[in-house]
């Protein structure tokens, strides 16, 4: 959790609040006074816990729970005077469910969730060639929209599907040196919002946004001239080798619909 984030409400928090975490099960938040997590109260903790102890929570107010179920959560309206959900949304299923939830149970909160590029880091993890952490469902933006006759505008989450044939596309990597430079408000991004969380999936239909993507990174680490040099070259030889194999691809493709017209014969 952003360090700026959790002073910030941590300080603002009225001593009676009663504060709701979604999700916390690796690393709880302490003043929450109720946990919904899928993993059990026993087990919590994986990563560490957030804030000063000790926990507000205990066993009877941590519920067992698939949030993504479509199930309203086992909370009145309007029950918690602040949740949290700390990168969670990026995981699961269905996040804007959760964020329904969100809005519904609580009067106001914070999420926080992985920033575009944090997404696009090659080998976040040292155990792979993956962009960002390899389990992660979505690709997460936080958007301003203007107001309109139809609303008052504001900020909202806006959920891309990450299809894992991305891992494979260099263009798109932030590399551990790339990564070097990055502040932790570059990896991770919070929302605050009172009333509702306002959230939409991005659909794609046809085109991915790939080059959407590579802009981002283009934008925040500019390749000097060398190193771009070194990309086209590497492009233009990966297309050769592409168009090299074409024959050998063809020819294949020949001798077995040629195998399997012999043995449609031979079985008449």
């Amino acid at each position: 959790m952003l360090p700026s984030a959790s002073d910030r409400f941590l300080a603002e928090l009225p001593d009676d609040a009663l504060v709701l975490d979604v999700g916390g099960w690796a690393a709880p938040l302490n003043r929450a006074d109720w946990v919904i997590d899928l993993q059990p109260h026993a087990t919590r903790g994986d990563m560490g816990s957030f804030g000063p102890g000790p926990e507000h929570f205990s066993a009877e107010t941590w519920v067992v729970r698939d949030i993504c179920d479509r199930e309203p959560w086992p909370f009145a309206d309007d029950q918690f005077d602040f949740a949290v959900c700390v990168t969670t949304l990026e995981d699961v299923r269905d996040p804007m469910w959760v964020c329904s939830e969100l809005s519904r149970v609580a009067r106001a909160g914070y999420v926080e969730v992985p920033t575009v590029l944090a997404e696009l880091i090659y080998n976040v993890e040292g155990n792979g060639q993956h962009l960002g952490h390899e389990h992660h469902r979505w690709i997460v933006d936080i958007a301003t929209q203007p107001p309109s006759e139809a609303g008052t505008g504001g900020e909202e989450l806006v959920f891309l599907h990450k299809p894992h044939n991305i891992h494979h596309d260099w263009t798109l990597r932030v590399t551990p040196r790339m990564r070097a430079q990055m502040a932790m408000e570059e990896e991770l991004q919070g929302l605050f919002w009172q009333g509702e969380v306002r959230a939409r999936e991005r659909v794609v239909i046809y085109e991915y946004p790939l080059e959407e993507l590579r802009a981002r990174v283009r934008a925040r680490f500019p390749a000097s001239p060398a190193e771009q040099r070194a990309k086209e070259i590497r492009a233009a030889a990966a297309h050769q080798l592409a168009r090299a194999r074409l024959p050998v691809r063809r020819a294949a493709a020949r001798a077995f619909e040629a195998g399997q017209a012999l043995i449609d014969r031979r079985a008449s």
